[in-house]
């Protein structure tokens, strides 16, 4: 069978789509859970309810950023095994082990077990995207692939929508951490039939340097393509970050009357803005032909909608979800940088590139809520003007690499580096 026949691909792009779905589930479940959870634990040995509170925040920050830390690592490591033994082995390992994880997850009584599995499912979460966005960029024709990579985010980020459902309707963290679990290892089935890449089939067998990691950074071109990439999507993890996990803290700190108890609602209703985005957005890359024009347009509309994140959102509880929405929607840019990631390599350095970037913008999360943390301990500075710091230095270097980036609309991606 053909690599191109639609059948075939029509096959590589659902696996790869319900992956992400799994994947994203499990991704943002962390922040919808994080006060229930955290509560859940922490009241059995603190009484106090201010002091409660003030751990629930500070051990929040710290299981969010071992989860990153572990995706970031996991994103090199997937990445290089997927260019060097194939995409579907990074399919399969990254679905169990993230799987096995979250269904563990759901037993945990103390922090420090809670962060090990954080880190352990952010390890596994890492794989799966660029494994499933690689396979599907391979095995499209270019002037297509970009509906793909459409499809399979705009799929996968709706999972985030059913975690929140799951989490509002159930009530019970411990559950939604077994459900995804559960979602997981009932994909694996559906990997079987999928085909290995006939571009990777080619490299593979010869002696062409594959999955050098470090190779990356052996030129300043590499480097700044690699860097650029990784850049220009690090705005989305700041207002996932910071603006929707801690959303309690900045509405209350912002004199909201009555703020959010949780970020679950808002962090569901950001998804549903962000999987209309990502629809859009690669929409108007394809009619554009151009992913940074794509990609510039929901950036200038994520700055406007974080300025009404400040300064209107406050004003009611409709005005807030109504921002959360919008701000959703001008960070739906993640199936344009995602395809615009598995463009920039050749073929024996693709899928590190695919599977290690979205790795590193999750993982500048960890950078992002250390200084969001930092600055709001100085009393003249506190929680908003903090986020507003953090805020436009993460868009100044997001603007900065825009510029830099390079379009890949049109590029033939059977070469190799």
């Amino acid at each position: 069978m053909s690599a191109k026949s639609s059948p075939y691909v029509s096959k590589i792009i659902i696996v790869a789509a319900l992956g992400y779905f799994v994947d994203i589930y499990d991704l943002v479940l962390f922040g919808m859970e994080r006060v229930s959870s955290l509560t859940d634990i922490l009241s059995k040995t603190i009484s106090d309810e201010a002091e409660l509170k003030r751990q629930v925040k500070e051990v929040g920050i710290s299981l969010l950023n071992w989860q990153m830390f572990g995706m970031l690592v996991g994103g090199v490591f997937w990445g290089i095994l997927g260019d060097k033994k194939g995409r579907l082995s990074v399919l399969f390992g990254s679905i169990f082990l993230y799987s096995i994880a979250n269904i563990a997850n759901a037993m945990v009584q103390d922090t420090t077990t809670y962060a090990l599995l954080r880190f352990i499912s952010g390890f596994g979460l890492a794989g799966e995207l660029g494994a499933g966005i690689t396979l599907v960029s391979e095995s499209m024709d270019k002037d297509k692939r970009g509906w793909g990579a459409t499809i399979v985010a705009s799929v996968g980020l709706f999972g985030a929508v059913v975690a929140g459902t799951v989490g509002i309707s159930i009530g019970n963290w411990r559950v939604s951490y077994i459900i995804g679990g559960v979602m997981g290892l009932a994909l694996l089935v559906m990997r079987i039939g999928v085909l290995e890449s006939t571009m990777f089939k080619s490299v593979k067998e010869s002696n062409i340097e594959k999955g050098n990691f470090l190779s990356l950074f052996k030129t300043s071109e590499r480097f700044i393509k690699f860097i650029t990439i990784i850049l220009v999507a690090l705005p989305v993890w700041y207002v996932m970050g910071i603006l929707i996990t801690f959303c309690p803290e900045l509405m209350k700190s912002l004199g909201m009357e009555n703020p959010p108890d949780n970020a679950r609602l808002a962090m569901t209703l950001a998804y549903v803005g962000i999987t209309i985005g990502d629809i859009v957005s690669g929409v108007v890359s394809q009619k554009l032909q151009s992913r940074k024009k794509s990609l510039v347009l929901f950036l200038l509309l994520a700055v406007l909608f974080v300025v009404g994140y400040f300064t209107i959102a406050k004003n009611s509880v409709v005005m807030f979800y109504t921002v959360v929405i919008l701000i959703g929607f001008a960070t739906g840019y993640w199936a344009v940088f995602i395809s615009t990631a598995s463009e920039l390599f050749g073929t024996n350095l693709r899928a590190t590139v695919t599977t290690s970037v979205p790795n590193f913008v999750r993982g500048g999360t960890i950078l992002i809520t250390t200084l969001f943390q930092y600055f709001s301990k100085i009393e003249s500075i506190g929680n908003i003007y903090s986020a507003i710091i953090v805020g436009l230095i993460v868009f100044a270097l997001g603007f900065w690499a825009w510029y830099r980036l390079e379009e890949t609309f049109h590029k033939d991606l059977n070469y190799t580096e």
